[in-house]
């Protein structure tokens, strides 16, 4: 997942971070919005696609696992998979 070196690495002055963006997800077939910050909206996407999936599909895998708030989960799961890329990129 290179988006993660990417994003840790690229300059962020002059522009907008942590702007909310609420979208509307298919959830096990059933319409719900999320709000996210449009950084994780990106990472998510770039997960998705690296693990060949929808993000729908991601994110409905994602809430069949989940405790807790929705958002904070998502959340949740881009930093870790933030914290396995570095740990992995160190091994390498």
């Amino acid at each position: 997942m290179g988006f993660v070196v990417g994003a840790c690495a690229a300059p962020i002055l002059g522009s907008q971070i942590g702007v909310m963006h609420k979208r509307s997800v298919r959830i096990a077939g059933h319409a719900t919005s999320v709000s996210l910050e449009e950084e994780f909206w990106s990472a998510l996407k770039e997960i998705a696609k690296s693990k060949g999936q929808s993000l729908n599909a991601l994110i409905t895998e994602l809430d069949d696992s989940r405790s807790g708030n929705l958002s904070s989960s998502l959340r949740v799961y881009v930093l870790a998979c933030l914290e396995r890329h570095s740990v992995n990129e160190k091994d390498n």
